[in-house]
């Protein structure tokens, strides 16, 4: 999934370097979406994506492999938010609002207060192996609220 789709209603994934979080957010609620025929559809950027290496977190891409889910349901590589992302996504969500929200106050002003905070840590304050399964639950609840009407639902991690 390389970019969005302009006939579904999209989901915005925001963290920081759009390597880790954001990417594995990404892929999984694409993967749910195809699955349970939704017409929603996830994307994701990143605020500062010079601060992680090109590609794919190998952390997100062993639990893809790990759950059969194909690479297809996220970007090849890291993408800089815009505000024509913004501006396009129907739910932006950014993976940590301790991290994220400065970010969004200095770049996009106008977006800072019409965004949904999670609080998912980085690898610098948790492990993968704590993380990933809480995010996945978490993105699992919230694809299922929005999928059913409800995105307020599962909005507070």
């Amino acid at each position: 999934m390389t970019s969005p789709s302009p006939a579904a209603p999209h989901v915005l994934f925001i963290c920081t370097g759009n390597y880790y979080r954001s990417r594995f957010s990404e892929a999984l609620f694409n993967h749910l979406a195809e699955q349970h025929n939704s017409p929603w559809r996830a994307f994701s950027r990143g605020v500062d994506i010079d601060l992680a290496p090109p590609g794919l977190s190998p952390f997100t891409t062993a639990w893809l492999d790990q759950h059969g889910i194909d690479r297809r349901h996220t970007t090849p590589d890291r993408n800089r938010l815009t505000t024509a992302d913004l501006a396009y996504a129907q739910i932006s969500v950014a993976l940590k609002e301790a991290e994220h929200r400065a970010y969004l106050r200095r770049d996009f002003p106008d977006w800072v207060d019409r965004i949904t905070y999670w609080h998912f840590h980085d690898l610098d304050v948790s492990t993968a192996d704590d993380m990933l399964p809480a995010l996945e639950t978490h993105v699992t609840e919230f694809f299922h609220s929005v999928h059913n009407g409800d995105p307020a639902a599962a909005a507070d991690a």
